[in-house]
């Protein structure tokens, strides 16, 4: 995303994990942003200022007192930026925040800060698991600061566990779909759940099957909806995809079946449901306990027909929008129409498989969509795109 001309305010504070801004300066720069960095004192034991103002190509203040006896406005720093990011975000720091001790340049620039504020912790295990921790962090939520969750893995005390500081390209893309989104959330308050990705069928404890559904577009829909406010509940099957927004609730199953489940688990809370899985039709009557040996030529195999998710979140649709899917090979739009009255679906999103460039795993899609009473094409596009017109037009329907 081009950043040209947003102003991002950088708060470091004290802890080891301030090594990793160097690397988001750097992105933020490259694409455009005008970058001003503050620190608290003990920030400097960790990074110097001299690496710093190299990256941002502006000077670094950590004291409200310059060597010449200037003073460093931290009024005019705060109503200058367009976001304002604390990372790390220490313990310490986040308590003096939510709690308004000012005692640094950093505390006192961030309690004049007209703009979004977003937070990325970064500390030990049992400190993030603390409950002051958490009820800080609550408490910086319901202030309307974004915060950026800490990540499992192996922290600098040696212990594993979660509260390693988010990675520079998680807390960019944050910050830059907040940006995206033009400030607006569009789908501030609404409940969205997602289904991505395949569904495996066991055949033994080693086998199974499947198809090639790679999860790229549920997850591209999941992202965009939470970059628009909404919460974001995800239920994928095997995937390589990843997320890190604070938004979006992951749920990982296997199976259709397990998938069925979940989808149930919240689907009376849901606004609007999408249904972007590519869910096994059938499944193996009896999964062996044991891997099946290679003896015969030939092994028969009896297939039982999986449940419907799709149509039962139809049949049980009270107040959801509910959006389906058709990968097509013949008669595209014909079967996509039967589909989207057959499954009681508001809309249905169809790609066709003669389509260069769309299905499984590429990263880009066509598609075309329809209701009852609209039909819309649109040209091939990335994944992150068409996961955009996707939602714009959810949107429209809904104002209607």
């Amino acid at each position: 995303m081009n950043l040209s001309g947003k102003k991002i305010l950088i708060a470091i504070s004290g802890g080891i994990a301030a090594y990793k801004i160097h690397f988001l300066i750097r992105d933020f720069v490259k694409k455009g942003a005008e970058i001003q960095v503050i620190m608290t004192p003990d920030a400097e034991n960790f990074v110097t200022k001299l690496s710093i103002s190299t990256l941002s190509k502006n000077p670094v203040y950590s004291d409200f007192y310059g060597d010449n006896g200037t003073w460093n406005s931290h009024v005019d720093m705060a109503l200058w930026a367009d976001a304002m990011i604390v990372a790390p975000c220490t313990a310490s720091t986040l308590a003096k925040m939510v709690h308004g001790i000012c005692d640094n340049l950093l505390i006192a620039t961030y309690m004049s800060a007209k703009c979004p504020v977003f937070i990325a912790p970064a500390m030990d295990l049992d400190m993030y698991a603390h409950p002051s921790t958490r009820k800080n962090l609550e408490l910086a939520e319901s202030y309307g600061h974004t915060v950026i969750p800490a990540e499992s893995g192996e922290l600098a005390s040696g212990l594993v566990g979660q509260g390693r500081m988010a990675e520079p390209e998680t807390i960019a893309k944050t910050v830059e779909d907040f940006f995206k989104s033009g400030h607006k959330e569009s789908l501030q308050g609404k409940t969205v759940l997602i289904t991505a990705g395949p569904t495996y069928e066991a055949i033994d404890p080693v086998r199974f099957i499947g198809n090639h559904s790679s999860g790229k577009m549920g997850f591209s829909l999941a992202e965009e909806a939470a970059a628009r406010g909404a919460e974001v509940i995800l239920i994928s099957g095997p995937s390589a995809q990843k997320t890190g927004h604070q938004k979006i609730r992951l749920h990982q199953v296997t199976s259709a079946r397990e998938m069925l489940d979940k989808v149930f688990e919240f689907y009376d809370r849901t606004d609007i449901g999408i249904a972007s899985a590519a869910v096994a039709d059938y499944a193996p009557k009896e999964a062996a306990r044991e891997k099946i040996k290679k003896n015969d030529d030939h092994l028969t195999i009896e297939l039982v027909k999986n449940p419907d998710i799709l149509k039962t979140m139809g049949e049980r649709k009270t107040r959801q929008f509910l959006v389906g899917f058709a990968l097509e090979t013949q008669n595209e739009e014909e079967n996509a129409k039967a589909k989207l009255e057959k499954k009681n679906l508001d809309m249905i999103v169809l790609n066709s498989l003669r389509d260069e460039g769309a299905g499984f795993k590429n990263d880009t899609n066509k598609i075309k969509i329809f209701t009852r009473t609209e039909k819309k094409e649109f040209d091939l596009k990335s994944k992150e795109e068409v996961a955009k017109d996707i939602l714009d037009f959810v949107e429209s329907q809904l104002l209607k």
